[in-house]
């Protein structure tokens, strides 16, 4: 049975393009790997595969992978235990309590909570990022500069963008509490309010934003990070609050 759960060419296909372009290979192996464990293929507790293996496995880059797995991590599905490895998430109960939040959080709500932590957690990951994790943000970040005309891509590699910033914060505590945040964005309900905001100006206007606030990270540049950060929330706001009116 370990064998069959380890053998990433087994899961599951799902239909959709090909590899032939950057983002939507990593949107097809996390679907490969959320179906699988939606559909019982891995269940809760079971470990994944190492990111070298998963990455030979599908044949591809293991930044590739970390992009995946991040995906699994907002949805929720997966936990990643330091010197451990990735383990499966996915019980009805904090299924439940989880959806129970989202359907009673409004849009003024959810950006009051992101107001809240996500400047102290720029902060920190002004301070704490490493290289390595500055990287792999600006790899997210040139992959979110593609998705001008496609939402959902959009969206998918925004919640990886500023979870990875949670990541580089090195809080536990800010991490999961901003996971939470990411679950309530990611949230079905949203869809429509996704659809009137994110027109191609307005996601050029957002990656201004996030490349303004990556290049302050960059500079270890405590006071314009958190500046560019507030201005994007703010935005946020107004966007929000625009389409919740509507």
């Amino acid at each position: 049975m370990d064998d069959v759960r380890g053998a990433a060419q087994e899961i599951p296909p799902v239909s959709g393009p090909g590899h032939g372009e950057r983002g939507r290979h990593v949107g097809q192996i996390t679907a490969r790997l959320r179906e699988a464990i939606r559909s019982g293929f891995y269940v809760n507790g079971d470990q994944l595969p190492a990111e070298r293996e998963l990455a030979e496995r599908f044949d591809t880059a293991r930044s590739t992978i970390r992009k995946v797995l991040l995906n699994l991590e907002i949805d929720g599905l997966i936990e990643r235990r330091v010197g451990s490895g990735t383990f499966v998430k996915c019980d009805d109960l904090s299924m439940s309590v989880a959806r129970d939040i989202v359907s009673r959080v409004s849009p003024l709500e959810l950006i009051e909570a992101r107001l809240a932590v996500e400047p102290h957690m720029i902060r920190l990951a002004v301070l704490n990022a490493t290289a390595n994790e500055i990287k792999m943000l600006g790899s997210i970040l040139d992959d979110l500069e593609q998705c001008r005309n496609d939402k959902e891509a959009f969206s998918r590699h925004d919640s990886m963008f500023h979870e990875w910033l949670a990541r580089s914060a090195k809080n536990p505590l800010l991490l999961h509490l901003y996971q939470q945040i990411n679950a309530v964005r990611g949230h079905d309900q949203w869809d429509a309010m996704k659809n009137k905001i994110l027109l191609p100006e307005e996601i050029d206007e957002y990656n201004r934003q996030h490349r303004a606030l990556f290049q302050a990270i960059v500079r270890r540049d405590i006071t314009s990070a958190v500046k560019h950060i507030n201005e994007h929330l703010e935005k946020a706001r107004r966007d929000l609050m625009g389409a919740a009116s509507t």
